[in-house]
C-alpha cells in the first residue's frame, strides 16, 4: 500500500509542486516554471539512480512541459489547470479495464465477492472522469484559487470518501456472504 502511495505522489509531484510554490508566492507564471523544472529534475534524477520510469511518468512529464509551456507563452493559466484533468481522464480510461481492481485487492475480497469488486472498479472510473470534468470546469474560469481548493481539497477528499465508502461496503458484503454460506 505504501508503494502506491508513494508512486500517485511521484506521478503527481509535479501538481504538489505548482500547489506549494503557488501558495508561496501567488505567481502562476512562477509555479508553473518551477512545477516544470521539478517534472525534469525528477525524471533526470530517477534516469541518475537508474530506476525504470512508468507510462505515467513519462506521460506525466510530456504533459508539464506542453502546457507548462503553452502557459508560459501565453500567461494563460487555464493551460497548466487542466492537467489533473488530462491525469484523471488517462487513470479512468484503465480503469475500464473489466477487473483492474482484483489485483490489488486481498484474497478475501476477490474469492467472495469478485462481482462486487469488477462494479467498484467501474465506479472509480466513473468517480476519475467526474473529477476530471470538475477540474475542467474550474480550470476554464481561471480562477487560481477556487482551483487550488478543488485539487488540493475536493480531488483528495473525494478520492478518500469514495475509499472508504468502498472499504465499509466490501466488509459489509463479505459478512453477509460469510454468514450466508455458513448457514447453508
Amino acid at each position: 500500500m505504501k508503494s502506491v502511495f508513494a508512486r500517485l505522489a511521484s506521478d503527481f509531484l509535479s501538481t504538489i509542486v505548482f500547489l506549494v510554490v503557488y501558495f508561496a508566492t501567488d505567481n502562476v507564471l512562477i509555479a508553473t516554471g518551477v512545477a516544470v523544472a521539478g517534472a525534469i529534475a525528477q525524471v533526470i534524477y530517477a534516469r541518475i539512480k537508474s530506476e525504470t520510469l512508468g507510462y505515467m511518468t513519462w506521460a506525466s512529464l510530456a504533459l508539464v512541459i506542453v502546457l507548462g509551456g503553452a502557459t508560459l507563452l501565453t500567461h494563460d493559466p487555464r493551460f497548466v489547470l487542466a492537467k489533473p484533468a488530462i491525469g484523471h481522464i488517462a487513470i479512468g480510461l484503465i480503469m475500464l479495464k473489466r477487473g483492474w481492481m482484483l489485483r490489488y485487492l486481498p484474497p478475501i475480497v476477490t474469492e467472495t465477492i469478485p462481482d462486487y469488486a469488477t462494479f467498484a472498479g467501474y465506479a472509480w472510473a466513473v468517480l476519475m472522469f467526474m473529477l476530471a470534468g470538475g477540474t475542467i470546469a474550474i480550470a476554464a474560469t481561471g480562477d487560481m484559487k477556487l482551483w487550488a481548493f478543488y485539487v488540493s481539497v475536493v480531488l483528495l477528499g473525494a478520492k478518500i470518501a469514495a475509499f472508504a465508502i468502498q472499504y465499509v461496503a466490501f466488509r459489509v458484503l463479505i459478512g453477509n456472504r460469510l454468514r450466508a454460506a455458513a448457514r447453508a
